[in-house]
């Protein structure tokens, strides 16, 4: 048999174009199934073969595609960008698979398609994109290009249907986000590419495409929605420009609650403004104020530079040239250091700091972590904060920094200033991942019990990161910045702020605005920072209102004691069941007693020690007083001097002739 009898007989077939198409969707079929069994891997052989400049096209060129609900019929990929869940698994970002349409303008040229035709064939399916956009695509000489994002899976079926050779589907994710404007600017957002852009989604980009465990941060949303709630309520009763808020842990710097308003819907980043992207807690800077005066008051007590029982000239005002410092709602007398502090003076905070030095302020601030970025994970907080050039700070700089203003620092610099002095000292480093709570390496995933805020037991304080293995404060230091701020609120300006049972302490701060030729007088910045239960401190809560306006009901007051307080204490009142504190009425006599410390001295003045309630059957620890302690503590106090007599001397003085508003050197 000859070579060319043994070979097989061929028969030439020629297949009509609707065959040829039938059998081009049953191998796209075949390969999909194919694909979804073994893995998805096609993506990258088809961009490799598309130039730079089709791939720069592609990318320029796309337009916004609606999202559908529905699952996708697509392949799926192997490995879904992981979830991102608050710290009790509540689902606060999830990845759906999708499908894309993808083109070879090319290869549908071969078989002779009218890239014409097929462009209004696939407007009719999606209509979300142009005949005229899409015709010009197909018009190119790509071998790869994507003709829409995530369409739905009817979609899907209907342009298979087409049966065009040249366009096919390739498995994709859609990032969804089911709590809507829930943390928005503290989650971010992906990218086409499934990259995070923005807030923890960035911060945590590897993690989240490289694991598929789901993520867990710190926010409760629960806590999360209770802050939003009264924070917009705020905001809107008093017209205010933006807003912040802020709820933390004190003892691990785990932040519960990080709201910025105005904010936006997650799933609808694409059409959110610039100005509800801003998330004001971190990457905004304001003049902190008054809230700034329990920075003055530790640094003070702890540099031994005063005495709680010393008096400040609140009387004179301090000029320095053209500059002069005032009181709002002065006293017109010499005030006693827990005076300064629950009158908010200006007058006393200047020359509680003027004592202290320029030298010992910076290096104090510096101690406290405001001259550099917050380390959280978060990419937006700031590095900008704004404090005088060393060769600028002295006298005057010192002096109005000491009562806050004259510098700028972010809302959670605030906050994690208060939660360090709170705490005993200790400078947590704040985090937005959950930590572990059990001591066992087991992750705590919340619904403990409901305890009352007395009984909570003291635990030996263990910071994520701490500037030295020592805290800040002294025993004698703590325990009287303890009592200090629990005199702002049951005695001072941040009254609004309390609730019964919480023990709640903080410190109010209104600070005019800074534009360009100086202070706007009329436009404030109005904070509160507050933390709970002071008889063992463990959260603290910020509430920040930017540019609020006076109502009939606050008096036609704008000020920080009138907006921000009052929506700190509905906070408290809300959040606290929340997180397992039941208000403790029935010790509260006595726990308020073991708090307090008077305005004024008294004939032979003594301070109750803390009083603490016993846990169970192993009693919660109390402070063993040193020696500072119990010489301050059980001194002897005369009779108040007349104040024309006063222990100190007033300093030299910083002017404005228009008075009342306090200005800083520029």
């Amino acid at each position: 048999m000859t070579e060319r009898q043994r070979r097989p007989a061929v028969e030439t077939v020629r297949v009509t174009a609707p065959v040829l198409a039938q059998r081009t969707t049953m191998q796209r079929t075949r390969k999909r199934m194919l694909i979804a069994a073994g893995g998805f891997s096609q993506k990258q052989s088809l961009v490799a073969s598309q130039t730079e400049e089709d791939q720069l096209q592609n990318e320029a060129d796309l337009p916004a595609q609606a999202v559908s609900e529905m699952s996708p019929v697509a392949p799926i990929l192997d490995k879904l960008r992981a979830q991102i869940t608050d710290r009790n698994g509540q689902v606060l970002a999830i990845s759906l698979p999708t499908a894309d349409l993808v083109a070879d303008p090319k290869k549908m040229r071969a078989y002779g398609y009218d890239p014409a035709t097929v462009a209004q064939q696939i407007v009719q399916i999606i209509p979300t994109i142009t005949e005229d956009w899409v015709a010009r695509r197909l018009s190119t000489n790509s071998t790869y290009l994507t003709l829409a994002y995530r369409i739905s899976p009817a979609q899907e079926l209907a342009l298979n249907d087409l049966g065009v050779i040249g366009l096919d589907f390739h498995a994709g994710e859609r990032r969804s986000y089911p709590q809507g404007i829930m943390a928005a600017q503290v989650l971010g957002s992906v990218n086409v590419d499934g990259h995070g852009l923005g807030g923890a989604e960035q911060a945590f980009d590897k993690r989240l495409n490289g694991d598929t465990t789901p993520l867990r941060l710190s926010i409760d949303v629960r806590v999360q929605a209770a802050v939003h709630d009264e924070l917009a309520t705020a905001m809107a009763t008093f017209t205010a420009d933006a807003a912040a808020g802020i709820v933390m842990d004190v003892r691990t710097g785990e932040v519960l609650a990080m709201v910025s308003l105005p904010d936006y819907d997650a799933n609808q980043v694409g059409e959110a403004k610039p100005a509800q992207k801003v998330n004001h807690a971190l990457a905004s800077v304001y003049e902190p104020g008054s809230t700034f005066k329990l920075q003055t008051a530790a640094m003070a007590l702890q540099e031994g530079v005063v005495h709680i029982w010393d008096q400040f000239d609140a009387l004179h005002p301090i000029k320095f040239g053209r500059f002069t410092i005032t009181d709002y709602k002065g006293k017109f007398r010499f005030l006693y250091l827990p005076e300064v502090l629950a009158y908010s003076s200006n007058l006393g905070a200047a020359h509680i700091a003027d004592e202290v030095g320029t030298e010992r302020q910076r290096a104090w601030l510096a101690q406290m972590g405001m001259f550099q970025r917050v380390p959280i994970e978060l990419p937006e907080a700031t590095t900008h904060v704004l404090f005088p050039k060393e060769a600028a700070w002295g006298r005057l700089a010192t002096m109005t920094i000491g009562f806050g203003q004259g510098l700028a620092v972010s809302p959670l610099h605030v906050v994690r200033g208060t939660a360090s002095l709170a705490n005993g000292g200790y400078l947590v480093r704040p985090t937005i991942l959950a930590q572990d709570q059990t001591g066992d390496g087991t992750a705590n995933q919340g619904g403990a019990s409901l305890i009352e805020a007395a009984d909570i037991t003291p635990q030996p304080l263990e910071p994520i990161s701490a500037t030295s293995p020592t805290p800040v404060l002294n025993t004698y230091t703590a325990d009287i910045i303890k009592r200090l701020m629990r005199l702002v609120v049951t005695t001072g300006y941040g009254k609004p702020a309390d609730v019964p049972g919480y023990f709640v302490g903080g410190k109010t701060g209104t600070s005019e605005k800074v534009s360009g030729h100086g202070y706007l007088k009329h436009s404030n910045v109005s904070a509160f920072t507050s933390v709970f239960p002071m008889n063992n401190p463990r959260y603290a809560v910020y509430m920040m209102l930017d540019n609020p306006h006076g109502t009939l009901a606050s008096g036609g007051y704008s000020t920080a004691g009138a907006v921000a307080a009052p929506a700190a204490g509905k906070v408290i009142a809300r959040i606290a069941p929340i997180l397992g504190l039941l208000p403790d009425t029935a010790d509260a006599a006595g726990i308020d007693n073991g708090l307090s410390i008077p305005l004024q001295p008294g004939v032979n003045q003594t301070l109750t020690r803390p009083y603490v309630i016993p846990v169970a059957t192993e009693p919660a620890p109390v402070p063993s007083p040193g020696a500072p302690l119990q010489a301050s503590l059980d001194t002897s106090v005369a009779a108040a001097q007349p104040a024309a007599q006063p222990e100190k001397s007033a300093a030299p003085a910083l002017t404005d002739d228009t008075g009342g508003a306090v200005l800083a050197a520029r």
